[in-house]
């Protein structure tokens, strides 16, 4: 094989969103994994591995922008980061920056996870690719599965205090109100991030405002720990979450939890058909202790995307490989059928299915596998298609001349 192609993944492998950073690790390497088992990336007549590099933000931005700097002086061309939507947007500014004043070096950054919207909105960028459903886009699907639910009279929005977490606050009030104006909102709360150790004061709140639904964006320990405060509490809540299916989530709320927390994703483990079941029994081979079982189909998705553009575009040049991405489509054969996505030319947003699924124990129907080895998986409760998912937007992107 030919030179390796260099892959930086800038992400918190430790501190107080080291679970979800190394979940991402995993993710990630089984996927740059399976293209170099079947040969690599072609770039012309040379096949050339996937090579991916381990860099440890610790969760903190500027410790990020410093990576960045280290990933970029090594001639690294694609940048992946996705945990924290205020450091992908530090990145994606560094980025335009560094690929203005040095064109020899340009460089692309492949956010799985960052999910603000404006970073395919007022703050698009030609260097940026989004490959998760934004957080408007997940919004949608979860507020509509709420609305949805006629006895919810009651809602308390909590979420963590940065540019991802006040948005979904905001845009859910204005969502919830859109749809169902007879809810009434009886909290709003915004906490630091990574800092709470307690959640049972917001718990207490919770409860004693008489909600009957709690929607959070939260994600890592500050999901995880806020979801045991609701049990320990006994807040006769339904949770409605981005990401309440994994790294705890589950297991901290326990049977408390059957037919409550709702979850919102581009696909999980209970989806049913023989693409998922082999894809999801493939992973599980590669990593089967119970605490490594969360699966990122996006990330898959990203890798094998740009795998293909390379190939296109016979060239690891970021000019090259960007507009390769740009409008393409990703050939679902790749993962034996499963998924269908297209990255969106005028914004670089991946559009994609959505699935909302609510948590119940596992054996029961449609739950054929439970989350982590705690007993408790999901059942899908609402598919949403690409197209009804797809939101507009006011990108106005600058592309380079060459």
């Amino acid at each position: 094989m030919g030179e390796p192609i260099r892959l930086a993944l800038i992400e918190g492998l430790s501190g107080p969103f080291g679970n979800a950073g190394e979940a991402v690790w995993r993710n990630l390497l089984w996927a740059t994994e399976r293209v170099n088992q079947r040969g690599g990336v072609r770039v012309g007549a040379v096949a050339r591995p996937l090579d991916l590099l381990r860099m440890d933000s610790q969760g903190n931005t500027e410790e990020a922008l410093q990576l960045l700097r280290a990933a970029l002086d090594r001639g690294i061309g694609f940048v992946l980061q996705g945990n924290s939507s205020a450091t992908a947007a530090a990145l994606v500014a560094a980025l335009d920056r560094h690929n203005e004043r040095e064109p020899q070096r340009r460089a692309l950054l492949l956010n799985y996870s960052a999910v603000d919207p404006a970073l395919t909105n007022e703050r698009c960028s030609f260097w940026h690719f989004r490959f998760d459903a934004h957080a408007d886009m997940r919004l949608a699907a979860l507020t509509e599965v709420l609305c949805d639910e006629r006895s919810v009279q009651r809602v308390y929005l909590i979420g963590q205090d940065y540019s991802f977490g006040q948005h979904v606050v905001r845009r859910a009030r204005e969502m919830i109100a859109a749809r169902r104006p007879d809810i009434t909102v009886v909290g709003s709360e915004l906490h630091p991030l990574g800092r709470v150790k307690d959640f049972l004061p917001y718990a207490a709140k919770i409860k004693a405002s008489g909600a009957q639904a709690v929607l959070t964006g939260n994600w890592g320990n500050d999901l995880t720990l806020l979801a045991r405060a609701l049990r320990e509490s006994g807040a006769p809540v339904r949770l409605f979450t981005f990401y309440g299916n994994a790294l705890g989530a589950p297991a901290a709320i326990g049977a408390a939890g059957l037919g409550r927390v709702v979850a919102v994703s581009e696909w999980h483990p209970n989806v049913g058909g023989a693409a998922s079941e082999a894809f999801y029994a493939a992973f599980r081979r590669r990593f089967p202790e119970p605490e490594d079982d969360y699966v990122h189909l996006r990330m898959q998705v990203l890798v094998e995307m740009l795998a293909a553009a390379i190939e296109r575009a016979r060239s690891t040049d970021a000019v090259a490989v960007a507009r390769a991405l740009e409008g393409a489509s990703f050939d679902p054969r790749t993962l034996g059928g499963l998924h269908a996505a297209t990255l969106r030319a005028d914004d670089h947003q991946l559009q994609q299915p959505l699935v909302v699924s609510v948590m119940e124990r596992a054996g029961t129907p449609g739950v054929a596998h439970d989350v982590e080895g705690s007993g408790f998986g999901f059942r899908s409760l609402r598919r949403v298609d690409a197209a009804a998912a797809t939101q507009p937007h006011q990108c106005r992107m600058t592309r380079p001349n060459q």
